[in-house]
């Protein structure tokens, strides 16, 4: 914890010695202070006023007290708002006595609201000159000194609300995050589709490989889990005959935690009829470049690399991918089973770099995965993976291994994940099965058999493309975020003695 919010972090006495006297006034905590103007859109209209000049028309602002200083028969306290910061110039003769001894009772951290006329000092600083003002409410707990920040990361994780407060770069990026969800809303509405909402509770668990939480419902007397995708739900949306259908929401996993990891976290999911994943491929990469424009340029900076988001993109195939980077050519005769690939990993001399694991599909995931997946520095459309990685994707017609997957890498990170949709109830099944081996073998993220979703799947589904995109990787990428807890306004952490 920074040491200077940890030195005015608890409860002042001097500051409840305050409160109380304002309690005793009758006026503590008013309801609302109304009208009051944006202090952004005054320093816009009155950008023009010169040294020693006062305007004529009389404003309100509010605001927090960021800074303050006396100097004489002048109290100069500067306010913030979201739009921008305002100095107040306080005179003794303007405020008279009563009203400005009671200034003496604001301290750093404090809700202020204030009437007066704009003026620009002989020092030409812009401020209201205040005629009258009132206390809103009172902090009191001391807040980080504005011209430091708040600069310890466990404290802006674990307390937002002050690196909102004190960090102004950490508020934009909340204000293009929203930017950013919207123009994707944008993107997709305007191209007929519908948003929808799906469960959160679900009885069954599905739609991705991962771990799910469990919770207990007392009146239905039954276990239910948290999401893990909005797959299965969205499909069924699909079968009924809403060919366009996208949904914007949380979803959790019990997995771990890395800079792009978090158990909570938003993904949007698209589904749309009669397409493959060639045509989702372009729409992704055009809902990012719309995306990307809503805050700034197509070209952004990102952990420190330069990165043209600008399509179309590159395609490249997962084998010719760890091909180029390894020399294994995971489609080749001599590593067709997971023991020939080990093989050919140990002749690598990769053996200590990628884990080995228990099936080829997994074999090839983890061989990407730690070779290839950090070097994908700028856009790129990886596609065609296995299909025991893939329950819910069409095989492709020259390789059943392989499936009509792709996955979209950004610096490094996967951001995008979609599929030509497996439509056949029979290969589905299938697919289930298999997985339903994999968890029995031990595999505690494989996919569970839904008799509920293949049901539905029986009334027949179109054709249909599907996509996954993690929004919280995207707006990493798109405000030069390291880490994703610093795109996730509460993220999650490891409890507090």
């Amino acid at each position: 914890m920074d040491e200077q919010y940890a030195e005015h972090g608890g409860v002042s006495a001097e500051r409840r010695e305050k409160l109380a006297a304002w309690r005793d006034t009758g006026a503590a905590y008013p309801t609302r202070y109304q009208p009051r103007d944006e202090i952004g859109g005054l320093r816009d209209t009155y950008e023009s006023l010169e040294p020693g000049q006062d305007a004529d028309v009389v404003h309100r602002v509010a605001g927090r007290v960021i800074a303050r200083r006396e100097h004489g028969k002048l109290t100069f306290i500067v306010l913030k708002d979201m739009s921008g910061e305002l100095q107040l110039f306080c005179q003794l003769d303007a405020l008279g006595a009563e009203l400005y001894e009671a200034l003496r009772h604001v301290d750093l951290g404090d809700f202020v609201g204030a009437e007066g006329v704009m003026m620009r000092t002989r020092r030409g600083e812009l401020s209201l000159r205040v005629t009258s003002w009132r206390l809103l409410s009172k902090s009191l707990r001391g807040m980080p000194e504005k011209y430091h920040g708040l600069t310890s990361v466990e404290t802006r994780y674990r307390k937002r609300y002050l690196d909102l407060a004190a960090n102004d770069d950490s508020r934009e990026v909340f204000v293009k995050r929203a930017r950013i969800i919207a123009a994707v809303r944008r993107f997709l509405d305007d191209r007929g589709f519908v948003e929808v909402e799906t469960p959160i509770l679900q009885p069954l668990y599905g739609g991705a490989l991962a771990k799910p939480f469990i919770t207990h419902h007392n009146e239905l007397e039954r276990d239910l889990y948290l999401r893990i995708a909005t797959e299965l739900y969205l499909k069924r949306c699909i079968i009924g005959g809403i060919d366009r259908v996208y949904e914007i929401g949380k979803d959790f996993r019990n997995e771990g935690v890395s800079f792009k990891h978090n158990p909570e976290f938003t993904m949007l999911e698209t589904y749309e009829a009669y397409v493959d994943y060639n045509h989702v491929m372009t729409m992704v990469e055009e809902m990012t470049a719309a995306a990307a424009q809503a805050v700034g340029p197509l070209e952004v900076t990102f952990r420190g690399q330069r990165i043209d988001l600008t399509p179309p993109w590159p395609r490249l195939t997962m084998r010719r991918a760890i091909e180029a980077e390894t020399g294994i050519d995971i489609g080749a005769d001599d590593a067709r089973t997971v023991a020939d690939l080990q093989a050919r990993v140990r002749e690598k001399g990769l053996e200590g770099v990628v884990p080995f694991v228990p099936t080829w599909g997994a074999q090839v995931d983890e061989l990407f995965s730690e070779c290839v997946e950090p070097r994908l520095v700028q856009p790129v459309f990886i596609t065609e993976h296995p299909l025991e990685t893939s329950p819910f994707a069409k095989k492709t017609p020259a390789d059943p291994r392989f499936v009509e997957r792709f996955e979209g890498f950004i610096a490094g990170m996967e951001v995008s994940n979609a599929f030509s949709e497996l439509n056949d109830p029979d290969d589905q099944r299938e697919r289930f099965l298999q997985q339903m081996q994999d968890f029995a073998d031990g595999d505690e993220s494989a996919h569970r058999l839904d008799e509920d979703f293949l049901e539905a799947m029986e009334h027949g589904m179109p054709p249909t493309g599907g996509m996954g995109m993690g929004i919280d990787r995207l707006v990493m990428v798109l405000t030069g975020a390291p880490s994703i807890r610093d795109v996730i306004l509460f993220p999650a952490l490891r409890g507090q003695d």
